[in-house]
């Protein structure tokens, strides 16, 4: 079945599809859709979940736990200041080794308040252990958010599927769904390695010693690097299922090109249509998109990136006094390459709270980086009114 809808709801669709069994949520513009939705299907029977209202994101996150420790799959969704606001829970998530799947909306952090869209929200949780997906089309973003659910089951992690505020949001696209009978093969009923049983109650000693606690986030470290593995695996399947697949990261005119950009989200589409026109010229650009930022693929983005001449990273986020988060982090993946090998990674933070990147945005920066200068700073801003 086809139906046009924007991406919130694209979102929705996937936790139908995948079963989802509790939803704990509070509202935050622009994710509110995601549960309206949701909590519409609970309540006409379309979907046999529990829906729990709470009082904050910090109570809906652990409310998603205690359901994934019970053994239940637990979904909830969020944006900005509301995943800041679950900031201790997301930890507490990962450390449990609860496979909670969350769907942000990516939106600018306050202040000032803002409510249109870039990543700084997400990548600030980097560290918190959860595996981070972007999303470029509201088809990709109902896939990954069934994708998800398996591989967090796979794999003991919690997952974070991240799309773009209003971009893709509230913006309405046909998106195919498959059959509930295809999902279900993909993704049966959970049976959780570990939960909590009330017919065999325990006591449990919260306290982890020096002696035990490494040892803890040693297992998560082998668990994110496991997860390159069966994501591609997780998949591979899909595309048996339904002909689609996405990839941690995916080269686009990239093979005999000498400048490539790197992108994430929605910005990868303008970039794509650029990259066709400029084609048509002759110019050899070619495009670098990643999905996956945890675990950050490395070893697939060396393979990519090695031995092209210019690198251009179209960052729509920022780490205040450093540089965008996505050039840092391909600068250290690319550090050991010999130096002939390694290229020249240049990084532009644009599109910050919303703000439009267009085709000659984009443009502008293709002919900077051909011009070659000298690279005055890390974080080159693109369009800041002085």
């Amino acid at each position: 079945m086809k139906k046009v809808m924007v991406g919130n709801h694209a979102v929705s669709w996937g936790a139908r599809l995948a079963r989802v069994e509790v939803i704990s949520a509070y509202p935050i513009t622009p994710q509110t859709q995601v549960v309206e939705e949701l909590s519409e299907m609970c309540a006409d029977g379309r979907l046999a979940a529990r829906f729990i209202k709470v009082e904050s994101e910090h109570s809906a996150m652990a409310a998603c736990i205690g359901a994934s420790a019970a053994g239940a799959r637990a979904f909830t969704a969020t944006s900005s200041q509301g995943l800041a606001l679950m900031h201790e829970m997301l930890h507490w998530a990962t450390g449990g080794r609860h496979p909670v799947v969350l769907a942000n909306i990516n939106r600018a952090l306050g202040p000032g308040w803002n409510i249109w869209t870039d990543q700084t929200d997400s990548l600030s949780q980097r560290d918190t252990g959860w595996v981070q997906l972007y999303c470029e089309t509201n088809q990709e973003v109902l896939d990954t958010t069934v994708m998800a659910f398996r591989l967090a089951e796979t794999v003991d992690l919690p997952v974070m599927i991240v799309l773009d505020a209003f971009y893709l949001s509230h913006t309405a696209e046909p998106v195919d769904i498959p059959d509930q009978e295809v999902v279900d093969v993909f993704l049966p009923t959970r049976e959780a390695h570990r939960k909590l049983d009330v017919n065999d109650p325990h006591a449990f000693g919260a306290l982890v010693r020096p002696d035990s606690y490494m040892e803890m986030r040693w297992q998560q470290q082998e668990a994110m690097d496991r997860t390159h593995d069966v994501f591609e695996a997780v998949e591979r399947e899909w595309q048996r299922l339904t002909g689609r697949r996405y990839g941690a990261i995916e080269s686009y005119r990239a093979r005999d090109a000498d400048l490539l950009l790197v992108t994430s989200g929605t910005i990868t589409s303008t970039a794509r249509s650029v990259i066709d026109r400029r084609r048509e010229r002759g110019d050899a650009v070619g495009l670098v998109k990643v999905k996956m930022f945890r675990p950050f693929p490395t070893a697939a983005l060396r393979a990519a990136l090695s031995g092209v001449s210019r690198v251009a990273v179209l960052d729509r986020n920022v780490s205040v006094g450093h540089a965008g988060i996505f050039a840092e982090e391909l600068r250290s993946a690319l550090y050991d390459l010999p130096p002939d090998d390694r290229p020249r990674v240049q990084g532009f933070v644009l599109g910050l709270g919303g703000r439009d990147v267009t085709p000659a945005v984009i443009d502008r920066i293709i002919d900077a980086v051909r011009e070659d200068r000298p690279i005055e700073r890390e974080d080159l801003w693109v369009g800041v009114n002085p």
